[in-house]
């Protein structure tokens, strides 16, 4: 089984206990880990939140989470990795969120399995893509 990458609704689902994400990355033979820009992203949506105790709540989910699991940097490569993504995938017709093209070639290059719920991921050459929510 490839190593695992968490997309950021992957993140999420973590962030809020969800079950089955909860106990597959608990039991993952190898080690989970996020990108991140999924951080950023992450924290794009906190900042979002108004002040208060959701607010507060959820970032404190979002440590707990993100304390558990590396979290892979943008590297020459992945970057390299972008560039040719996006280039083949718009020549395609295909016009996927820059994010999104940042975390799969973070996948692509270190050979893990994009666990996400996201089914536009699928579209991508060659990633190898997983649903944990079922």
């Amino acid at each position: 089984m490839p190593a695992a990458l968490l997309d950021t609704n992957a993140v999420s689902d973590l962030m809020r206990d969800h079950p089955v994400v909860t106990t597959r990355v608990a039991n993952h033979p190898d080690p989970v880990i996020t990108s991140v820009v999924v951080v950023g992203e992450i924290r794009f949506g906190l900042n979002r939140l108004p002040p208060g105790k959701k607010r507060t709540d959820l970032e404190a989910r979002a440590r707990r989470a993100f304390s558990k699991m590396p979290v892979e940097p943008v590297t020459d490569a992945i970057a390299d990795r972008y560039g040719e993504l996006k280039a083949a995938l718009e020549a395609r017709g295909l016009n996927l969120a820059d994010n999104d093209l940042w975390i799969a070639a973070t996948a692509l290059i270190l050979n893990h399995t994009l666990i996400t719920r996201d089914a536009i991921f699928t579209q991508i050459p060659g990633l190898l893509v997983e649903d944990w929510t079922h």
